[in-house]
């Protein structure tokens, strides 16, 4: 039975973005292993059957010491347990645990980009931080090490700057939805009094959460009482990380309301109405956009890496230009007084989440990809 170790940078990220695949891929015969920071909801990991392994690992920082710390524990971990695919979720984990596979032994490694922060931002990719990394990445690739990518930018990014070549690619468009338990919701079964526009994603200025707010105040005048804004995601650690008394002081409970984290996203999403998700993070490819599709709801995103690869504007929502809160507020206008258009392009949502993101596909994607590498040299 090979041995696959999935290393993600958190259990929380696991559980949103890669629990499938773990489960299909042990279920196709595979010893599983989850190895992920810990932040709480390690045993629902557990829970499910898996084996997993907390990685003493600072998501956010750059501490020098912490770096070292988290490499040397992949080291050691990877010379003890031998494993003979190592799926590398992230750019921390995809460094560390690359640079750990080559001390160990030739093993098949698998370098999931899902966004590349810091790494090719506008505002950081001149750093000396981020030129250290992509030399680092660079030098420790090896023609038999395989990089999915989740948008065309990404890949582009990674080959222009020699971290990865064409033939190392895989492209799958996200992490994948679950069809079945995100039902399309016609506008005929929901509350249409207040029309709700909701945001699910951490709450970081990245994610566009400020420019929501902004825009939502331009319409408060003419639309308070007629729309409402949910914001529907949890507090984070990231350098652009909006504080809990932040939020709470630019959020009014009724006109702009925070739910703060819910575990189940679609239960919030089944009420709404519009889901606007103004991001300009180095995103792989929103799941926030894909499961909100997958509902139904017609989307306003950004015209941005990651974001315009699940919109075709103007058919199953509209790209907006990022930090733009007139533009956004103006699409947000145009859906709340426009009950068919919101039909219409729910409907087209829908039918785009059905052809390109359901969680199938994706999990065959990469059972495929599992199986199409080469035997493993590890001596167990």
């Amino acid at each position: 039975m090979k041995k696959l170790f999935l290393v993600v940078n958190v259990d929380k990220f696991f559980l949103s973005h890669r629990k499938e695949i773990a489960l299909a891929a042990q279920s196709s015969g595979y010893d599983v292993t989850v190895v992920t920071h810990f932040t709480g909801r390690q045993g629902e990991i557990s829970a499910l059957g898996l084996r997993v392994i907390d990685l003493p690992e600072n998501p956010t920082g750059m501490n020098p010491l912490d770096e070292l710390k988290t490499f040397c524990f992949l080291l050691r971990l990877y010379r003890r347990e031998k494993p003979d695919i190592v799926h590398h979720v992230g750019i921390k984990p995809m460094l560390w645990g690359t640079l750990a596979s080559l001390f160990t032994g030739r093993r098949n490694v698998v370098n999931a980009v899902s966004g590349t922060g810091f790494l090719f931002s506008p505002e950081k990719r001149n750093s000396f931080v981020s030129r250290a990394v992509r030399w680092l990445l660079k030098k420790v690739n090896r023609p038999t090490y395989r990089y999915i990518f989740q948008n065309g930018n990404d890949r582009c990014e990674f080959e222009n700057a020699g971290l990865s070549k064409s033939e190392q690619a895989v492209m799958i468009k996200g992490s994948g939805v679950d069809l079945n338990q995100f039902a399309y919701v016609p506008e005929s079964e929901k509350d249409n009094s207040v029309i709700k526009i909701v945001f699910t994603g951490r709450m970081i200025e990245a994610k566009g959460v400020l420019v929501l707010i902004e825009a939502a105040e331009k319409l408060r005048s003419e639309y308070d009482g007629r729309i409402q804004f949910i914001l529907c995601g949890d507090l984070d650690k990231n350098p652009t990380a909006l504080t809990k008394e932040k939020i709470e002081s630019l959020c009014d409970g009724s006109y702009i309301k925070w739910l703060g984290f819910k575990g189940d996203i679609y239960s919030v999403l089944k009420n709404c109405h519009i889901m606007a998700f103004p991001s300009f993070y180095m995103e792989g490819l929103p799941k926030s956009v894909i499961d909100a599709e997958a509902a139904g709801l017609p989307v306003i995103t950004t015209d941005w890496v990651g974001c315009r690869d699940t919109v075709v504007d103007g058919e199953n929502g509209f790209l907006v230009p990022p930090y733009n809160a007139d533009a956004l507020a103006e699409k947000i206008k145009l859906l709340s007084d426009d009950a068919e258009l919101r039909r219409q392009i729910g409907k087209s949502a829908r039918a785009y989440a059905e052809k390109y993101f359901g969680i199938e596909s994706v999990i065959q994607k990469h059972l495929e990809l599992y199986k199409s590498l080469p035997t493993s040299t590890i001596k167990h």
